[in-house]
């Protein structure tokens, strides 16, 4: 838990290097809301393919591969605890 902490704090400082702060904010938030979507769709499709979730939210495979990764390897922002 910690770990996906630690990641998220570097993550965030490596766009705050390119990105604007306003516009980071904003784009972590819809992230966020996306891994939401994803891990409630994989609730009712555990099975689910990067091709149904992507169909499912209108994302790109590409989009969908990624947001498939992140969430099975345990990488979401609401497992989040201290140390």
């Amino acid at each position: 838990m910690c770990q996906t902490l630690v990641h998220k704090v570097a993550q965030s400082k490596q766009l705050m290097a390119v990105a604007d702060p306003d516009i980071l904010v904003l784009f972590e938030s819809w992230l966020e809301e996306l891994e939401e979507e994803v891990a409630a769709y994989l609730q009712q499709h555990p099975s689910a393919a990067s091709l149904d979730l992507a169909e499912h939210l209108g994302l790109s495979k590409s989009g969908a591969d990624f947001l498939l990764a992140k969430i099975r390897r345990g990488d979401k922002p609401q497992e989040e605890q201290s140390c």
